[in-house]
């Protein structure tokens, strides 16, 4: 059954030929019509030989005029019908193309959002642009095999039974002249399919390094190593062009057979007509007809080589979207099995606890919890735990996080990372994120994220561009826009990663105050170490070495605590003030360590 417009359906990832067949079959009335129209029309390309033939043996030859005429009016309605039929056709096989073109875009997409945070620990965005631009093309193009491909094989054999009409050794060439070409043609597509992989796979490479570069460019400018990626990038690019020299050199192959076979090919068999017709063995119009028999047989053998070449380039594509429909996170068996209707269980019916027993963290509905580690990835990764965007054995009230339909996960629970994208477009978009809210909710969510500087220093105000990653803003800014996208968003768990590390002390102080404010009666967990933020806090657990070491007040753990003191006040004791941000993204503020620690920056 056909996906609707708007589902692409399920794609089959067991192979790129199996993936070809299920966006080939996930259209079948579309591509039965495209067999039927290319089909047609392909027979109807043997009609005007064999109409003229009979124009000539009884029209023009006996001189009968009504037979001429007859026969010429049929040959001009032959002529209208085709013309018809190739309009449909090439209509019918165009839409056949965008279907598969955009349910592949569409299931490269789902599966790149169902991945979320994962997508680029597996692979490139580079690679993933490659995949959704260049590969998702071919496979389209090689679905016109269904169309004319499909006529080219009937032609074929409609051809061969007029020939033995005429000639059983005229036909007999043609029988087997045909797959004689195919198997002339065969190393080259092999040869082209490696070729082809080669030449996608450091394509896909490449343009990871051009986004690399393009992110980058500031920061290289500042360090001196922009000469340095540059090289990088030209050889990168000339290894490209020579695997595309050699996909080229093939290619060419592949035409010069697909022109030249079949016009040799042509030639023989007008040559064996022609010593037949004057041998007295056919007549004139017979040999007319045998020669246009064979050069409309020029069409569909040219359909065969053009065919298998799209083949080949449409499984080497395919594999690629397949490898990339394949990536699955740790732990995504259990997502698969809650989001079985059978094995998903609802989440709690009200606000309830998290609990995450690797580390001994419980985030209380309600409260604002604090966690603080001298390494940040400890904090970070209890909260890809906590947001189910690692494995673990979370549970939420009395249920295990990942039993959950995890759509119901994402609805309730929502993970602001502080490296979250923004993608480009208006700053009220950005803000916006995926609802439609009225201008009184996006101006407190503003207000509460300390951002009302921002919309008041564009141009244009909340419709004003930003640029992709929001590289126009500094980084205490754009930190800003992910807050108030977040506190937007309301949602009944936030989780909130160093929401306040790239500003100055003073918008520190009023921005946590203000996400209290915000989410005052709703479940809220931050990571950080500013005791600006801490004292905001309902709860803050110290964390050493990823596990619970003490809980409490913040000025409760300042006094009885020594290596909490520490580390939370690490920054006031070196005298550091802290500044706002303008410089590339994921540069954050450095607070120098009164004691040795490695950062790990997410």
């Amino acid at each position: 059954m056909a996906a609707s417009s708007t589902e692409p359906g399920v794609p089959d990832r067991r192979g790129p030929a199996r993936y070809l067949w299920w966006v080939t079959v996930s259209q079948p009335r579309r591509v039965a019509a495209g067999a039927v129209l290319g089909s047609a029309w392909m027979v109807c390309l043997t009609l005007p030989p064999y109409v003229l033939s009979r124009a000539i043996d009884e029209g023009l030859r006996t001189g009968d005029r009504s037979a001429l005429v007859g026969w010429c009016a049929a040959l001009f309605g032959i002529g209208v019908l085709n013309a018809w039929l190739a309009i449909m056709r090439h209509r019918t096989m165009t839409r056949i193309r965008l279907d598969a073109y955009f349910r592949t875009v569409r299931v490269v997409v789902d599966h790149a959002t169902r991945l979320g945070a994962a997508l680029p620990r597996r692979v490139s965005a580079g690679e993933v642009v490659t995949i959704g631009h260049s590969d998702v093309g071919v496979i389209s193009q090689t679905l016109t095999v269904t169309g004319p491909g499909v006529g080219s094989v009937i032609a074929y054999f409609v051809v061969a039974a007029l020939l033995l009409s005429v000639s059983t050794l005229l036909a007999v060439v043609v029988l087997v002249g045909v797959p004689l070409l195919a198997v002339l043609i065969g190393p080259l597509l092999s040869r082209l399919q490696g070729a082809e992989t080669a030449y996608r796979e450091r394509q896909g490479a490449l343009a990871a390094t051009l986004g690399d570069l393009a992110g980058g460019l500031r920061v290289l400018n500042g360090l001196g190593g922009k000469g340095v990626f540059a090289a990088r990038y030209r050889e990168g690019s000339r290894q490209l062009r020579d695997e595309g020299y050699r996909v080229g050199s093939s290619m060419s192959w592949i035409q010069a057979f697909g022109l030249g076979l079949p016009t040799l090919f042509l030639a023989a068999v007008t040559w064996l007509a022609a010593r037949m017709a004057a041998q007295g063995t056919i007549t004139v119009g017979e040999l007319v007809a045998i020669y246009g028999y064979v050069a409309v047989l020029v069409v569909p053998v040219t359909f065969f080589i053009e065919g298998s070449y799209d083949i080949g380039r449409g499984l080497v594509a395919a594999r690629r979207v397949v490898d990339f429909l394949n990536l699955e996170p740790q732990g995504w068996e259990n997502e698969n099995r809650a989001n079985s209707e059978e094995a998903a269980v609802p989440g709690p019916a009200t606000p309830s606890v998290l609990r995450d027993p690797s580390s001994g963290v419980e985030v209380a509905p309600g409260l604002l919890t604090a966690l603080v580690s001298a390494r940040a990835s400890d904090g970070t990764e209890i909260v890809d735990r906590l947001g189910r965007f690692a494995p673990s054995s979370v549970t939420w009230g009395s249920v295990r996080l990942d039993a959950v339909a995890l759509d119901e996960v994402r609805a309730r629970i929502l993970v602001a990372d502080n490296e979250a994208d923004l993608f480009a477009g208006t700053l009220r978009a950005a803000v916006s994120g995926r609802g439609d809210p009225d201008e009184d909710a996006i101006a407190r969510a503003v207000e509460a994220a300390m951002a009302g500087d921002i919309v008041l220093g564009l141009p244009d105000g909340l419709d004003a561009l930003l640029d992709a990653q929001g590289r126009n803003l500094s980084g205490g800014q754009r930190q800003r826009v992910r807050l108030a996208r977040a506190l937007l968003a309301d949602p009944e768990v936030l989780l909130a990663v160093e929401p306040t590390s790239a500003v100055d002390a003073h918008t520190e102080a009023n921005m946590a105050s203000r996400l209290r404010a915000a989410r005052d009666g709703r479940t809220t967990l931050v990571t950080s170490t500013s005791p600006l933020v801490l004292d905001q806090a309902d709860v803050v657990y110290h964390l050493v070495d990823g596990r619970v070491a003490a809980v409490g007040r913040h000025a409760d753990l300042l006094a009885g605590h020594p290596g909490y003191r520490r580390l939370v006040s690490r920054g006031a004791e070196e005298g550091d003030e802290a500044e706002e941000q303008d410089t590339p993204q994921g540069q954050k503020r450095f607070r120098p360590p009164a004691e040795p620690t490695h950062e790990a920056l997410r």
